[in-house]
């Protein structure tokens, strides 16, 4: 029931805001995406130096603020999940915004599961965690080709151990911005 209340509230905020297409793509499709491993030394803050934006236009101070909604970038998720909770649906409205007025960013989305289950049902997990945060930034302006999926399923665990209150916090897609 709570998926579906999601899924009517992003139906709703997509038909107020207004279904533009972007680079021939319409907001509600999505592009084929080709999985691979995030570069070597990927942060989960998404601190990471270089990228290949254009020059000068893209400093990532909004990023940077703390008081942002913008400087929050992990969504978690309920046990055996892939439905975004509500209270991460501003978060990652005010995201969506931001791909969109800056086409030259471009978003790693990674997946992360806990460590119950087989690496394989993790895997494929973690890639629906990552493609369900895709599909609500792809609604709120962002571009499909600025955001890359890739699941990492349990292999990095934000924490060690078992329990519930470890599991929780690896239950979780992290939005890492390529500088």
């Amino acid at each position: 029931m709570n998926a579906l209340r999601l899924f009517v509230a992003v139906g709703l905020f997509a038909l107020i805001t207004g279904c533009a297409t972007q680079g021939g793509v319409e907001s509600g499709a999505t592009a084929p995406v080709e999985e691979r491993p995030a570069a070597a030394g990927t942060q989960a803050e998404g601190a990471q130096a270089g990228g290949a934006a254009a020059a000068g236009s893209f400093a990532g101070e909004e990023l940077d603020d703390p008081a942002s909604p913008l400087s929050e970038r992990v969504v978690y998720f309920d046990f055996d999940s892939n439905v975004i909770r509500p209270e991460f649906t501003a978060m990652l409205e005010a995201h969506g915004k931001y791909l969109a007025a800056h086409p030259e960013v471009r978003l790693v989305v990674e997946g992360h599961t806990d460590e119950r289950g087989s690496q394989e049902y993790n895997l494929a997990l973690g890639e629906r965690r990552a493609e369900a945060v895709k599909r609500v930034l792809v609604l709120n302006g962002a571009a499909p080709g600025q955001i890359e999926n890739v699941s990492y399923g349990e292999e990095k665990p934000a924490m060690e151990g078992t329990g519930e209150a470890v599991w929780s916090q690896n239950r979780r897609a992290e939005l890492v911005y390529q500088r």
